[in-house]
């Protein structure tokens, strides 16, 4: 069937056909959005939201300094830089400015955009610094002196590409980039690690490991713990399948495979083995947290301390290790819980963990989400981490783990939208095949009736749909009396691995079902219509999207899908796409195919039945991810049966669809008044 696609030319990105068709569709929908009375006050609320001085400024510890990225109305491609906590804890720290990107950008003519650091520890003088071309996943890798704060002449430097790099100490990375035929898999990633010294040709780096070609990428990285140094290879077999590598020193033997099971998550914190179950494995269920001494492990042990068991409502958020603590995050029926917990006493081979004492971290409200946002185990026990819920701005704390203190608060967002007879519930839908599928309702706490309610949903990698405030969508949907409800459906991680399992592959219409579950059930309380409901979701959410409007399309007033997937039988064909076969399926396969051409929204398009609500599809052509052929093509494709669809393509932004402050508040206005006409018509 693709074979037979008129509409292939529009997978060419830069095309010139491609881009004046794009062109011309941008300039429709500009024409009939921001013409509509309140576009131009709603995106300059969306920027003032955005560019707020009183926003947290998230940081991460590395060494002596918090480091932080900014971007405001006067740094729009932003600010690297960094200060202390004495100051950071002050109303008005003192940021050392260490690198502007928008005066780089001006100097050398780039549109370039922050992809991260890597900064080398104990000193805390080199980084490696990561800058893409206007928001693309691949990079180009440049080492930065945080002591001149100046890009080191001659020192490590690679060309764009979808770069893993990581220091080993100051004449030495792990590198994986593109080094010509064979070193990329068929997404574009790395398939080998190699150790570069510095002064060296990136041509000589030494081959140390290198994945197969079907494989998704290989990384290597160096663990510098003091008297726990070692270093690692990952690979990544497919999205979910993977094996961990201890090499040996000097690599002068064989990589030494962790031997636990390729979909369990596994990581070495100084002399523990944390493993993450996907299965069960050594009777324990799937979703567990384990914890082994590494040595007695490598030795043969297989005796586990069992951090976290799931039940039928709970499952593992995450964990982070401090120095000699491991906080611990869970959540019950998409709630957050968090823990402290602390090893038992030293142990060998043979001899058993010596138990691990816990202790519950207080001061999480109901409906709320918490996780920690940065620790340092070099420096210590300290650990940041932040609690927000849909009408509680996210505060930021600092605690310092086994001191039995309390949490110091160190900041707070501020609260940039009325949230005065609002209220959040949470409600759960009763899928096609009985399933029990979460979802939260934030609006009006005295609604008469029915009113214009946007839902949201993802439902794919287990990516969870959890509390948390957005400015952007109190300030532009709940403060002008719209509902807002967020969908838990499966394929994310809600209720852990098996809520995930449960979609994948020829299973996915079970996530769409969820979704449909929850629409109805929105009308059956009497919240929202189908006129009056409005969907919005990107990337594995856009194909959601797609997928609810040619499958259920009575059930929505308008659909909005950002950065879409939608071509479900060339996917793997374009760009990053062979990367999400173990999410959906392989469209080569004769065993996939027939379910792929079924839940493919761009080859369901149909004249007959009901019509279809009007769809806004945005995308970015510096997407390297997500190719922005699917969103073309499904609009060439809806235009073409006369179904009414709008498109917007950002020219650069990337996967995230924006890089500044100003795209996003244009975007976030799009979209925002897309719905609002869509779904509260004028007479």
């Amino acid at each position: 069937m693709s074979d037979e696609d008129p509409y292939l030319w529009l997978e060419d990105v830069s095309g010139d056909a491609a881009l004046a068709w794009v062109r011309e569709r941008n300039a429709e929908t500009v024409d009939e959005l921001t013409t509509l009375p309140g576009f131009k006050v709603l995106e300059q609320e969306m920027r003032e939201v955005l560019d707020d001085d009183g926003r947290i400024p998230w940081t991460v510890r590395r060494g002596a300094h918090l480091y932080n990225f900014w971007q405001d109305a006067d740094h729009v491609r932003g600010l690297w830089r960094r200060t202390t906590l004495e100051e950071y804890r002050t109303d008005h720290p003192a940021w050392e400015v260490l690198l502007d990107l928008d005066a780089l950008a001006e100097a050398e003519g780039e549109k370039w955009a922050w992809a991260g650091s890597r900064v080398l520890a104990p000193e805390h003088r080199h980084a490696l610094v990561l800058l893409s071309r206007d928001g693309a996943d691949a990079c180009v890798v440049r080492e930065f002196d945080l002591e001149t704060l100046e890009f080191v002449e001659d020192g490590f430097a690679v060309a764009e590409a979808k770069t893993r790099i990581g220091w080993i100490d100051h004449d030495r990375v792990w590198i994986g980039t593109d080094f010509g035929a064979g070193s990329m898999s068929a997404s574009g990633y790395p398939l080998q690690v190699r150790r570069w010294r510095r002064g060296t040709p990136l041509t000589d780096a030494e081959l140390v490991y290198e994945g197969r070609p079907t494989d998704l990428s290989a990384s290597g990285w160096h663990d510098d713990t003091p008297g726990f140094a070692r270093d690692f290879v990952h690979r990544q077999i497919d999205f979910w399948n993977r094996e961990l590598f201890l090499l040996q020193e000097d690599s002068a033997g064989p990589p030494l495979k962790i031997d636990v099971p390729d979909d369990a998550g596994a990581s070495v914190h100084r002399r523990w083995l944390t493993v993450t179950t996907k299965s069960p494995w050594l009777g324990h269920p799937a979703g567990s947290l384990l914890a082994f001494d590494f040595e007695a492990f490598l030795a043969g042990e297989r005796e586990a301390e069992v951090l976290f068991t799931p039940d039928e409502r709970t499952a593992l958020a995450g964990y982070s290790w401090t120095r000699d603590h491991l906080i611990l995050s869970t959540r019950a029926d998409v709630s957050s819980r968090m823990e402290l917990l602390t090893p038992g006493a030293a142990t060998g081979p043979g001899a058993s963990s010596g138990g691990w004492s816990r202790a519950p971290l207080p001061g999480l409200p109901p409906l709320s989400t918490a996780s920690v946002t940065d620790t340092d185990p070099d420096v210590g026990d300290e650990y940041f981490h932040q609690v927000s819920g849909f009408l509680q701005p996210a505060t930021l704390y600092r605690g310092t783990a086994g001191d039995g203190g309390e949490s110091e608060s160190l900041k707070q967002n501020p609260a940039l939208f009325d949230t005065a007879g609002l209220a959040v519930r949470q409600y759960f839908a009763t899928s096609a095949d009985g399933t029990r599928v979460p979802y939260f309702v934030v609006g009006p706490e005295d609604r008469p009736g029915p009113g214009p309610t946007l839902l949201y949903g993802y439902g794919g990698f287990e990516i969870s749909m959890v509390p948390q405030y957005s400015a952007v969508t109190g300030r532009a949907w709940l403060a002008r009396g719209g509902t807002y409800v967020v969908a838990g459906i499966r394929g994310g991680h809600e209720y852990g691995p098996g809520w995930h399992k449960a979609a994948l592959g020829a299973n996915r219409v079970r996530a769409y079902e969820d979704f449909a579950a929850v629409a109805r059930d929105l009308t059956a309380r009497d919240i929202s219509t189908p006129a009056q409901l409005g969907i919005e979701g990107g990337s594995n959410g856009g194909l959601l999207m797609g997928a609810m409007l040619t499958r259920e399309p009575e059930l929505f007033g308008a659909v909005v899908a950002h950065v879409p997937l939608l071509d479900m039988l060339r996917f793997h064909k374009l760009l990053a796409g062979a990367s999400w076969i173990a999410e959906y399926g392989d469209p080569d396969d004769p065993a996939d195919r027939p379910h792929l051409e079924g839940i493919s929204p761009y080859h369901r398009i149909r004249t007959d039945g009901p019509a279809y609500p009007p769809l806004l599809l945005l995308t970015s052509t510096r997407d390297d991810r997500v190719h922005p052929g699917h969103a073309r093509k499904m609009a060439a494709r809806l235009r073409e049966h006369g179904h009414p669809v709008l498109f917007h393509e950002h020219l650069g932004g990337g996967h995230a669809g924006a890089t500044d402050h100003r795209q996003t508040a244009f975007n976030e206005a799009l979209v925002h008044t897309f719905l609002w006409e869509r779904l509260t018509p004028r007479d």
